[in-house]
């Protein structure tokens, strides 16, 4: 007889539980099967039950409504108006024929049939019937009362009702007779055979959900097991629960033991047979008690028990699915003891180890970098810990090889009050010989475990070292810092009172990590220190040195570098011809000394294409030509790399008409402050970065009355990674807001509220208050297109140069008008206007209709014309052209008073 028991383990010779046996679920889905079908029987009986009973009831209420349709319409048509004078007539087929049919339509009825009173039809709905004799109960019709009956004809079951017509006085005058086969009756009973279907449909889903879930949950509790596999799982079960090495304890919601194994009743020393008993009535540890009766998580949680030390784990059952109550292992760990304390010493010394690498060199300052190292080894470390470092090590230089050079100490930690030690910011030189000396030579730490017994530390300075030794200082450890095979200082560990323990040889490799992994940060530290310097210096230097003298702003500015490196930030004040000012801040993308080379080629730039004179937008898109060529350069150095890209703004002030003509490329927009205090940001056109437009860029021109300032800034002073741009430009604004303040007044404000607390890009601020030329500065002319006109206004102007006491250059300018003039006259088109400004220089501007711009050229000797610019030339100081939107203007600056002979002669 097949037993199906399993076989033997080839390795350790036990017994192996067979497979369970998957035909006991076929006895579990029988169980689920028959009740399915049960289920299905009863609803397929109450089915078939209710449908019977819907067919006779829809049989039973068809015949009554065909009864009561018949009826109706019969009764509606014997009593209609006009009846009884239609039966009396002679010839009621006439009369009553043409109503008949529309009556029995609009009733629904098969006929309608008006009736003498001996049943012969006067009306019907087929003619030859006309004149016959009606079927049905006449007789009772006759005597007066109204008759329904039921029949079959020739196309099935039909019902018809015939109704007397009486006169006034009661006399029968004929009657009415109407019917209709129940078949084609539709009765609201219909709609029920759907209903009941549906019902039936539900029902029998329902059933078989049913049996699917008692099914499946039958099947999920036995795990499709049959009784015999059942049994030998909880025998199995039950051997490798008492056969482990762990104990395993079951609790129920109430504290009750449920189960507890042979290895948990000998750790916990529990009666023989504990089930079923309160916790608190084993006289287990009232520690353990608590834990197990708590319902609370632990893991590994040690309590002595007797001579042992037990691990207990306890977690509640509830949440894994399993019913309310607790399960709990134990674990001897008494034999881990001493391990553990071994294993928590290694552990502390790679937690310190890990605190090093996350707080050491979390910035790119030196000191910074060596007080983190002090902060990570006190007081966890050592009670007291120095840094020394070289002095170039400090400047961001190279050190030497001279390990004798002066040391600066840097931090001292763990030090309060007056200690003999060397402070913060002392200069240290170690003597030859001593302890500290010995280690700089050999690079290596050394470590003194008894400071009293050992002579060599105290080489340096012995009434130091007494002193120490009298404030309780037992143990150091010296350590050079060394990285990339150069000294850059030395670390010093000391243990006093707070710590008895001397320092171990242990403790000497982990002050020898801790070391060097700060001193590979320091290095760090040291060079980008040296590499900022320079891009500082780089940077400053490209900057303007010194405003240009004018007299249309007055101008106060601010830079501050990035802390974290230089960036590309930049601003300038430029002198423009006729009195006007043109301000710039941009801000290229990037830090360091290719953003600070970069920013100062685009600086020079826009001095070069100022000087032509061109406006802003123009201006830009020039300039966005250079940076895309500066951007295709750049990639093809570093093989695809970044590009560069740079915003900027541009504007023109004119202090004669007050307009100020703005552009901008992706930089912020200004903000314009008005002399009541207002501060806003005007509607400036916002365009593309440099260097990634595609389309020409869009020119603001403003208007600003006198005592205006315009605030010009970087994107740094605004946005951060801790604010929002439009944050910050609102915290802007409102800062600038309010009257009477001078530009630095306002850039103080600004640097004092305005500013992010740690910048992460450099910061270009720019303020200038406008100011407007007075009237009687400025001259103007319409000129003729008449040379003799050129007489007229030489006159006029000379006349206005005398007003200015400006008779000293009145012959030059006369000469420079002259041959403007003229030219405007001869090449040029109407209008043409002169206009002359007297500022720190005077100017004198023709302006015409034409874009003919007129070139100097060397006449010969025999030419008799040629030679007007040429004197033009030698007479101002500089001249130029300047195209405008309706023309060019023809300008030349002359210095107020003359550094030339009089050339009259």
């Amino acid at each position: 007889m097949r037993d199906g028991g399993g076989g033997q383990d080839p390795g350790t010779g036990l017994k192996v539980p067979a497979r369970p046996n998957r035909r006991s679920r076929f006895g579990a889905g029988g169980v689920a099967g028959r009740v399915l079908l049960w289920q299905l029987a009863a609803v397929v009986l109450l089915v078939a039950a209710a449908t019977t009973a819907l067919v006779i009831q829809i049989g039973k209420d068809m015949r009554r409504d065909a009864t009561d349709r018949s009826l109706a319409a019969a009764e509606a048509f014997a009593h209609a108006p006009g009846m009884v004078p239609a039966l009396r007539s002679t010839d009621p087929t006439a009369a009553l024929q043409p109503f008949a049919e529309p009556a029995r339509k609009e009733s629904g009825v098969d006929f309608v049939s008006v009736l003498s009173p001996d049943g012969i039809r006067y009306t019907g709905p087929v003619s030859g019937l006309i004149g016959k004799r009606a079927d049905g109960d006449i007789a009772r019709a006759a005597a007066g009362q109204a008759v329904t009956e039921t029949y079959r004809g020739p196309l099935g079951e039909a019902v018809r009702a015939i109704v007397p017509v009486t006169d006034p006085t009661g006399r029968l005058v004929g009657m009415v007779s109407a019917g209709i086969r129940t078949g084609n009756v539709v009765s609201t009973v219909d709609h029920r055979l759907p209903l009941l279907l549906g019902a039936a449909a539900l029902a029998l889903a329902l059933a078989v959900s049913g049996a699917t879930q008692m099914s499946r949950r039958l099947r999920r509790q036995t795990h499709g097991l049959g009784p015999t596999g059942i049994t030998r799982m909880f025998e199995h079960h039950d051997a490798v629960l008492h056969a482990v090495r762990e104990g395993v304890l079951i609790i129920d919601q109430d504290g009750r033991l449920l189960l507890a194994n042979d290895e948990a009743k000998r750790l916990l020393g529990l009666p023989p047979a504990p089930e079923y008993q309160h916790l608190s009535t084993l006289d287990l540890d009232p520690a353990v008690t608590e834990l197990l009766l708590s319902g609370r998580a632990a893991e590994d949680e040690v309590f002595p028990v007797g001579e042992r030390l037990i691990a207990v784990n306890h977690r509640p059952t509830a949440i894994y699915g399993g019913p309310l109550g607790s399960v709990a292992t134990l674990r001897d760990t008494t034999e881990l003891r001493a391990v553990a304390g071994l294993a928590q010493v290694a552990r502390e010394r790679l937690r310190l180890l890990y605190q090093a690498g996350k707080r050491i060199g979390t910035t790119l300052d030196v000191v910074r970098t060596a007080e983190e190292l002090a902060e990570v080894a006190v007081p966890r470390f050592a009670d007291i810990a120095t840094v020394d470092l070289l002095d170039p090590v400090l400047a961001g230089d190279e050190p030497g090889t001279d390990l004798l050079t002066v040391m600066r100490r840097v931090v001292a930690r763990g030090i309060e009050g007056n200690w003999p030690l060397y402070g913060v910011g002392e200069s240290i030189e170690w003597i030859p010989g001593a302890a500290q000396t010995r280690n700089l030579e050999s690079g290596r730490a050394s470590m003194v475990t008894d400071l009293r017994a050992d002579q060599a530390w105290r080489t340096q300075d012995e009434e130091r070292s007494e002193e120490i030794l009298r404030r309780g200082l037992h143990s150091q450890i010296t350590a050079p810092m060394r990285a990339r095979g150069v000294t850059l200082g030395m670390a010093i560990f000391w243990r006093g009172a707070a710590t008895p323990e001397p320092f171990t040889e242990d403790d000497l490799s982990l002050a020898e990590e801790l070391v060097a992994g700060a001193a590979v940060c320091i290095d760090n530290a040291r060079r980008y220190t040296r590499e900022h310097a320079v891009a500082v210096t780089l940077q400053r230097s490209l900057l303007p040195r010194r405003l240009p003298e004018q007299n249309a702003l007055e101008v106060a500015h601010r830079y501050l570098p990035a802390q974290a490196g230089v960036g590309g930030d930049w601003f300038d004040i430029i002198a423009l011809p006729g009195a006007r000012v043109a301000l710039v801040v941009g801000d290229v993308v990037g830090h360091g000394l290719h953003a600070a080379a970069t920013m100062g080629r685009l600086r020079t730039a826009i001095h070069n294409f100022s000087s032509l004179d061109i406006a802003p937008d123009e201006l830009l898109g020039h300039l966005d030509e250079l940076v895309a060529t500066i951007d295709q350069d750049k990639t093809v150095e570093s093989d695809g790399g970044t590009v560069t890209g740079a915003t900027c703004l541009y504007a023109i002030y004119d202090p004669v008409s007050g307009v100020c003509t703005v552009a901008r490329a992706g930089h912020p927009p200004p903000v314009i402050v008005q002399p009541d205090g207002t501060a806003v940001f005007p509607d400036v056109p916002g365009n593309p970065p440099l260097g990634t437009a595609a389309l020409p860029f869009e020119v603001t021109e403003l208007r600003l009355p006198q005592d205006s300032r315009i605030v010009l800034y970087t994107n740094g002073l605004v946005h951060s990674r801790h604010r929002d741009l439009d944050v910050g430009m609102q915290l802007l604004r409102t800062t600038v807001a309010g009257p009477g303040r001078t530009p630095e007044e306002t850039c103080e404000a600004v640097l004092a509220t305005a500013l992010p607390p740690h910048p992460s890009d450099d910061i270009a601020l720019l303020v200038a208050r406008t100011r407007l030329l007075a009237e009687r500065q400025v001259a103007e002319w319409q000129v003729p297109a008449d040379p003799a006109a050129v007489s007229r206004i030489r006159t006029e102007c000379a006349s206005r140069l005398a007003d200015w006491g400006l008779d000293e250059i009145a012959f030059t300018t006369e000469l420079i008008l002259s041959e403007l003039i003229t030219n405007a006259i001869r090449y040029g088109a109407q209008p043409i206007t002169v206009r002359l400004i007297c500022d720190r220089y005077l100017t004198c501007e023709v302006a015409d209709a034409s874009s003919t711009s007129p070139h100097p050229r060397h006449a010969s000797s025999t030419d008799e014309g040629g030679r007007g610019l040429f004197l033009v030339a030698q007479f101002a100081n500089r001249w130029g052209t300047r195209y405008t939107a309706h023309g060019k203007v023809i300008w030349t600056e002359q210095s107020l008073v003359s550094d030339a002979p009089d050339r009259r002669d």
